[in-house]
């Protein structure tokens, strides 16, 4: 016999299953966020493994570029040495030249006039006679001139050692890494035949002066700049309807010339179809996409048609 408080078998049966429901919904809902949370997982490290290989590959180009320039001031330091070197050793050389031509000279001389005077009485007059004609003319009172040391180059390298600390403060301070990047796109706006993509800074301390936006579809590799400029909005036309099309946007800081790192992409995509004229009406010449119309010359001009109704209450259409 039934307690006087033990529900129904129906109760009990609708119960059980409204809590099946829920269990459902609520391991489907945990499902998602699962995914979600895997995705925001995998964003991180996939951004940070990117990131590694961005400073790694900055850096060894930096070094390279260093190493070069170093190498090249080096190469035209030692050209000014060899140029030194070569301009002022030259007459020291041809002044070297000249004395040791004067000493092999005066050897020469020494050892005739020790012959000549060591000759005999009959030899000895003539041979001192010639030896006084050659002496006379060497001219032996005659002496080239040695420049003092301190009136000739001493060549020395000056380096300032400051650089040192100059350029270690400079690699000290290069670079830079965030957890995010300072702009986001918050809102993707459909229209017919365009989207409108909205951004807006998510650094307080990031002055931006310029915004770059790209997009592509997804099926793309590769994203083509759309919008460069100081707004925050843009609205991207020629969106063909019902295909996914994702935005990525970046900001230049004020007074500077490189870009900020890319916002995450976000995907969005346009199910209204563009605004098109009717072909075929006398009087009106159409764009190749057919949405401007320009009236022409001819005398008689109908009514102009759109192709569909593609017009919905809220839109902004201009003539």
């Amino acid at each position: 016999m039934r307690g006087a408080m033990e529900p129904e078998p129906e109760v009990l049966l609708q119960e059980a299953r409204e809590n099946v429901e829920a269990a459902q919904s609520y391991r489907r809902e945990l499902g998602q966020r699962l995914q979600g949370l895997r995705e925001a997982q995998r964003q991180i490290k996939e951004s940070a493994s990117q990131t590694r290989d961005v400073l790694k590959q900055h850096f060894s180009d930096l070094k390279g570029t260093l190493g070069k320039l170093l190498d090249e001031r080096l190469v035209t330091l030692l050209q000014e040495v060899d140029t030194i070197e070569q301009e002022t050793i030259k007459p020291l050389d041809d002044c070297q030249k000249l004395i040791e031509h004067g000493v092999n000279t005066a050897d020469d001389l020494v050892r005739e006039g020790e012959i000549a005077i060591l000759g005999g009485i009959e030899e000895q007059n003539d041979k001192l006679w010639n030896f006084t004609k050659k002496a006379a003319h060497i001219q032996l009172d005659s002496l080239p001139e040695v420049p003092l040391l301190v009136d000739v180059p001493c060549l020395s390298a000056q380096l300032d050692d400051s650089i040192l600390n100059i350029v270690k403060d400079h690699i000290f301070k290069h670079g830079t890494v965030a957890s995010r990047p300072p702009v986001q796109i918050e809102e993707l706006i459909e229209k017919p035949g365009g989207i409108i993509v909205r951004w807006c800074k998510v650094d307080d301390d990031f002055t931006a002066q310029d915004y770059r936006l790209q997009f592509r579809k997804c099926t793309a590799n590769h994203f083509e700049d759309v919008y460069v400029g100081s707004e925050t909005e843009f609205i991207v036309l020629h969106i063909d309807p019902n295909v996914d099309y994702q935005f990525r946007v970046c900001a230049r800081g004020d007074g500077r010339q490189e870009w900020s790192p890319w916002s995450v992409p976000q995907t969005g995509h346009s199910t209204l179809v563009p605004h098109e004229w009717t072909t075929g009406f006398e009087g009106y010449s159409l764009s190749s996409r057919r949405n401007i119309a320009l009236r022409n010359d001819a005398e008689s001009s109908g009514v102009l048609y759109s192709s569909a109704p593609t017009y919905f209450c809220g839109q902004t259409l201009t003539f």
